[in-house]
């Protein structure tokens, strides 16, 4: 037909056979034709599952029918003397899917922003990264300028709600509002989601250090001189975990009891190095030095608990105040005796019922605790009974003030943090 001099009715029905192959191919990809506002209004799960859809389709339509279409155009017009013929053959064949493409990611680009998209954001960020030197090779034409302006511009708004999603989370962790205690100062919802993100966060490390430019805004409770040295993510990561310590102090402030404040404390920053720990990745970005004083804290909570609970049931067991002398005899008093002993049964017994029901979670961190509670009762409630119990046997109903032998305690001391009452404890021990 070209040779014949039919060049103008050989481009249309080029263009009307192709066209409708592209076409066809392109449809059989799944990707939909939906507006910016279709897409906008999808629910989160709709729009995940059609952005994972949408990279597979992408690399396709980009490397496999783009360009096998652009080498079939570059074939048959090969040798036209009439300039760009072929370039403009397949601009016009392929515009249609190439703008309903790259109109999908444009839409996820500007749409709302939440922490949620961050991933499948990154994840389409990096799929248009790898596509662009195909992108720009396939679409090198004149004629298909406004293909590459609009990808190179949907790479860089991805980028940015990337670095916006990062500072919107910052503040949502800062500002989470919920009032309610979490039963048994266990871990908070709260810091067990915040460790999960900034975990898959540095999954990402490769392309967030690359977006992330800028160092996070500073306050009192961080000291960034120490770190001048890390990437501006990994001060980031860092600021998200000083301010979810500072949430979650506020919230320990929600429980009544000072033992329990710092018990919530301890399992929530133990559960923050545990993370930390558990992931090569953050671990190198947040450091050794930041999370031995990560460490620190939570040991610090943990002897904040210790004294808060402990001090005034060992105070009882103190030999100050049982002796008395006079001009005839000295000895002890039985009746201050009596009451000491009355007094550790008492706050013991309130100590065992309480804290039964309060729960550490990790299974090592709880041993370690109580062996650290015995290592301190233990010996003191021995040695208080071995210099006293026969002043207290050798008067009258010795069992009302003599209710626990040093096993007894041994064994309840088993039953602190388990998170269910004292009777659920026996129950286990006796089956």
């Amino acid at each position: 037909m070209i040779s014949a001099g039919y060049l103008r009715e050989c481009i249309q029905v080029y263009g009307s056979v192709r066209k409708s192959a592209v076409d066809s191919s392109f449809r059989r990809l799944g990707i939909e034709k939906l507006s910016i506002g279709d897409i906008q209004r999808l629910e989160w799960d709709a729009l995940e599952s059609k952005i994972r859809r949408w990279i597979r389709a992408a690399k396709v339509c980009v490397r496999i029918l783009f360009a096998s279409e652009k080498k079939l155009c570059e074939q048959i017009f090969d040798g036209i003397e009439t300039a760009a013929v072929d370039e403009a053959c397949f601009v016009e064949t392929v515009k249609g899917p190439a703008v309903q493409l790259f109109n999908f990611a444009e839409a996820v680009s500007i749409s709302r922003r939440s922490p949620e998209k961050m991933f499948k954001i990154l994840d389409l960020h990096d799929a248009l990264v790898d596509l662009m030197p195909d992108i720009e090779s396939v679409f090198d034409a004149k004629s298909a300028d406004s293909i590459r302006v609009q990808a190179a511009e949907i790479l860089s708004r991805l980028a940015e709600a990337a670095r916006g999603i990062l500072s919107e989370f910052e503040n949502a962790v800062l500002r989470e509002p919920s009032k309610i205690p979490v039963p048994g100062g266990t871990i908070h919802p709260l810091t067990r989601y915040v460790m999960n993100y900034i975990s898959l966060i540095s999954d990402y490390k490769q392309t967030l250090i690359e977006l992330i430019m800028s160092k996070p805004s500073t306050a009192p409770d961080m000291e960034f001189a120490e770190l001048e040295s890390k990437p501006p993510l990994a001060l980031h990561l860092i600021w998200i975990i000083v301010i979810l310590q500072f949430n979650l102090d506020g919230k320990s402030k929600l429980y009544k009891d000072v033992s329990l404040a710092h018990l919530f404390m301890m399992n929530n920053v133990h559960y923050i190095v545990q993370k930390v720990k558990g992931s090569t990745e953050l671990r190198e970005m947040i450091g050794d030095d930041y999370l031995r004083k990560l460490t620190g804290k939570f040991r610090q909570s943990a002897t904040n608990y210790q004294r808060a609970t402990w001090v005034g049931v060992l105070y009882c067991l103190r030999d100050e105040g049982l002796h008395v002398s006079g001009s005839f005899s000295s000895g002890v008093s039985k009746s201050a005796l009596r009451e000491r002993f009355k007094s550790f049964n008492g706050m013991f017994e309130e100590v065992h019922r309480t804290q039964a029901t309060w729960l550490i979670p990790d299974t090592q961190l709880r041993e370690e605790l109580r062996i650290s509670i015995s290592e301190h009762l233990i010996p003191a409630y021995r040695s208080f009974l071995g210099r006293f119990r026969s002043h207290i046997e050798s008067g009258r109903h010795p069992e009302n003030y003599i209710k626990y032998s040093v096993e007894d305690l041994e064994s309840a001391v088993l039953d602190f943090f388990e998170g269910c009452p004292v009777s659920q404890h026996s129950r286990k021990r006796s089956q």
